[in-house]
């Protein structure tokens, strides 16, 4: 990536950013590091990894907000822009993400995948011994990323459990009956196997990944979704109110040596795994796409020890990198750095 540039976008009115090879970006808590990453990885993947609806991102008082940078793609300049606003504007209703590549409006599914973006935050560090929804965050991410099908499977798959929950639970009050069901389990069985389909081939992945740290071994604790499965629980669906089978459920565990590094993995231990995932995660991706990933770093230097941060050093090498950090002594461990100060 080239430059970036940040309109009515969380706390910048407007802002460009110029980025080399090697950036790091110093300045004290609150004062906008990690909006810029933020920007970044929502030219790379189409969504926030912060933001729980649009309007978060959108500076306060502005009516529009948007992200514009400069990559390259097969070769050549293009300037990608996402556009976001609160679902109105100039009192016209609006979507409220829209996606452009040289200001022609794509659809998302071509839109994601000209920009590769790894992030790397000190809440990744809890990605081990966090909840189900963690993980399966960390599928979605590299999966959207690397196969644009994975990413349309996984919109619709989401879709449809919210409209079938409604209709479970409306089935519950008495309001509707068992055969509205029929189109939408037919949606979350479909697309809910090639979610399925995906993260196992992903996972089988990681299992191959090398690092010098160890190999690791990962198990797909996969909730199947198949008619005989939502037969099976319909009436406890109903009497939940929700689906309770499915890849939402979906979990995978991690071992190295055949330790289970969620249940009886030290600090340290899990601190590697989560490295050797986000390692492995950018290999896959980077594979599929042909695309060197750009990595981004968000203020973690501080969460590790001297052997950690060298390996995160490693992974900087021989692709860009934008860092993070509240603390001036960050450069003495990023060293040839451009250095942005806020």
């Amino acid at each position: 990536m080239e430059r970036i540039t940040l309109e009515n976008f969380r706390s910048y009115a407007k802002q460009t950013f110029n980025l080399g090879n090697l950036t790091l970006l110093v300045a004290p808590n609150g004062s906008g590091k990690t909006n810029l990453l933020e920007a970044i990885y929502l030219l790379a993947t189409g969504e926030s990894e912060r933001a729980g609806v649009v309007e978060e991102m959108i500076r306060w008082g502005s009516a529009i907000g948007s992200v514009s940078g400069i990559v390259e793609d097969n070769d050549e300049r293009v300037e990608l822009t996402v556009v976001l606003t609160p679902g109105s504007y100039m009192g016209k209703v609006t979507t409220k993400k829209r996606y452009l590549v040289d200001g022609v409006p794509r659809a998302k599914a071509k839109f994601v995948g000209k920009l590769v973006a790894t992030l790397f935050r000190p809440e990744d560090m809890r990605l081990i011994e966090g909840s189900p929804s963690r993980r399966r965050r960390f599928l979605d991410e590299a999966l959207s990323m690397a196969h644009p099908e994975y990413g349309r499977a996984l919109t619709v798959y989401e879709a449809s459990l919210r409209r079938r929950n409604k209709v479970l639970d409306a089935i519950r009050e008495g309001t509707a009956s068992r055969a509205q069901l029929s189109y939408w389990d037919q949606s979350v069985i479909k697309n809910g196997n090639i979610l399925s389909d995906y993260r196992r081939e992903f996972l089988e992945y990681l299992c191959r990944v090398k690092t010098s740290f160890g190999e690791y071994a990962l198990e797909y604790d996969s909730s199947a979704i198949s008619p005989a499965r939502l037969a099976q629980y319909a009436e406890a669906e109903v009497a939940m109110g929700y689906t309770l089978v499915g890849p939402h459920k979906d979990d995978f565990r991690i071992k190295n040596e055949s330790i289970d590094l969620m249940v009886y993995g030290s600090r340290g231990e899990q601190r590697l795994g989560v490295l050797f995932l986000k390692i492995g995660a950018m290999q896959y991706v980077e594979e599929k796409l042909g695309i060197r990933s750009i990595l981004l770093l968000d203020d973690i230097f501080s969460e590790l020890d001297e052997t950690h941060r060298g390996e995160i050093m490693k992974m900087t090498e021989n692709r860009q990198t934008i860092i993070t950090s509240a603390e001036n002594d960050v450069e003495a461990i990023v060293k040839s750095a451009d250095i942005i100060r806020l």
